[in-house]
């Protein structure tokens, strides 16, 4: 027996294994598979026997699936010399199942995400009643649910920001951006809550290597003149400054922050 007929061979085997276990779209797959493999090989009087048993009950298995019939519910009707006209009604039972597939998947990220802002806006109520310890187990079962999603660690960590909760912020920032090296206003936020923190030399750190990466932002300068004004090093506070003010020069808040960091560089 050749080789393509070996698989073909296992392939309608397990048919009736993968609808046991409710692989539906596996089950019609290895059936169309087999069938091609089948027509496309000449038989012996034996293998053809072999074969036409193997199909009916193969295309029996399928048509008497009940989770099949919910999304397929043309008759898989296999007899010895009909191959063509099941292979035409195969095709159209895997172009379902795949359709139905894709639905039940669209349907389940759907419901995902709902649950996920869902819970988001149950920790943010939590979080604006100052409930911090609640927000933050809600907030955590949320991450270990979407476990890979940086982008919801991002915005957890965000609404702790604004809560001024730093430490919480730092925890699900630092998160993110451990998975997502490569977005670059993780480096900018969680500079600020280490700000927050009295941490500047590891802020500054951070500051830094946003810096690399956008190194045209006025804004971001100006939060590294913040972080240096409130380390008091009033050298740096106006270099930042300076360099936020090259980028915009209208940007008064930048030259109010030079200009005080000026003064007191004169005392």
């Amino acid at each position: 027996m050749s080789n393509d007929l070996t698989k073909a061979r296992q392939l309608l085997t397990q048919v009736r294994t993968l609808l046991r276990q409710g692989k539906v779209m596996p089950a019609a797959q290895s059936f169309h598979e087999a069938l091609v493999l089948v027509l496309k090989n000449p038989l012996m009087k034996a293998e053809r026997e072999e074969f036409e048993r193997m199909l009916a009950d193969a295309a029996a298995y399928l048509d008497n699936d009940p989770e099949l019939r919910k999304v397929f519910p043309l008759k898989i009707d296999y007899k010895p010399g009909s191959e063509r006209q099941v292979l035409d009604t195969v095709r159209e039972l895997v172009k379902a199942v795949n359709e139905a597939a894709v639905n039940e998947a669209q349907e389940h990220i759907k419901a995902m995400e709902a649950r996920k802002q869902s819970e988001l806006e149950r920790g943010q109520k939590l979080l604006d009643d100052k409930d911090y310890d609640a927000a933050n187990g809600v907030f955590r079962q949320l991450v270990v649910e979407f476990s890979d999603d940086p982008a919801l660690k991002g915005d957890i960590g965000e609404r702790f920001l604004k809560a001024g909760r730093y430490e919480e912020a730092f925890d699900y920032l630092a998160q993110a951006l451990d998975q997502s090296p490569e977005s670059v206003h993780l480096y900018n936020r969680i500079g600020m809550a280490l700000r927050k923190m009295g941490k500047f030399d590891v802020a500054e750190k951070y500051y830094f290597k946003a810096a690399q990466y956008t190194g045209r932002d006025p804004n971001l300068f100006f939060n590294i003149g913040r972080l240096y004004v409130d380390w008091r090093k009033w050298d740096k506070v106006a270099k930042a400054a300076s360099a936020a003010l090259q980028l915009k020069p209208d940007f008064d808040e930048a030259r109010k922050m030079l200009e005080f960091a000026t003064r007191q560089m004169g005392k």
